[in-house]
């Protein structure tokens, strides 16, 4: 049940982004060498697992990148408390260079919504379930496709997937 909750909730989020992607490309607000990835991320490592943690966290979202490296984000997800969060972002990705022209460093920042009561400790900054995060990540991208793993403060890391629907 959760499986089939999860596949029609990433169903009707890429339906989404595929029609928010096309009325933003007629507008004119993305051009050539724009990015616009929908991403996923089916598993998350905790560097010390707790009782409390559920072990079925997830992650669905998009994020729009211009040509200049400077992104913008949404994600939806479900945390390791089995708690429903958002998080709300900007960043920039650094590129590593010719020699390692596929790989590069994201650091995106924004405020994340969602951990509550019990543990809203959890996140060192945090009133009424609201809290700025700042996070880091490396990835490989490969044509339209990208790994990344992205480091959750001293808790943990995430593996996302992502695909680009404008190349």
């Amino acid at each position: 049940m959760r499986l089939a909750r999860l596949i029609c909730r990433l169903v009707v989020a890429m339906q989404l982004t595929v029609s928010l992607a096309a009325t933003a490309a007629e507008s004119g607000l993305i051009t050539p060498g724009d990015v616009l990835m929908v991403q996923f991320s089916p598993y998350s490592v905790h560097f010390e697992k707790g009782p409390e943690h559920t072990g079925h966290p997830w992650l669905i979202g998009v994020e729009w990148q211009d040509k200049s490296r400077w992104l913008a984000g949404y994600s939806y997800f479900n945390n390791s408390f089995d708690q429903k969060c958002h998080y709300l972002y900007g960043g920039y990705t650094f590129s590593l260079g010719e020699t390692f022209k596929n790989w590069y460093i994201k650091v995106t920042g924004g405020l994340l919504y969602g951990y509550k009561e019990p543990f809203e400790d959890k996140l060192p900054v945090n009133y009424n379930g609201l809290a700025p995060v700042i996070i880091p990540g490396v990835g490989y991208k490969y044509h339209r496709f990208n790994a990344q793993i992205n480091l959750l403060g001293a808790n943990g890391f995430m593996f996302t997937f992502g695909y680009d629907l404008l190349r």
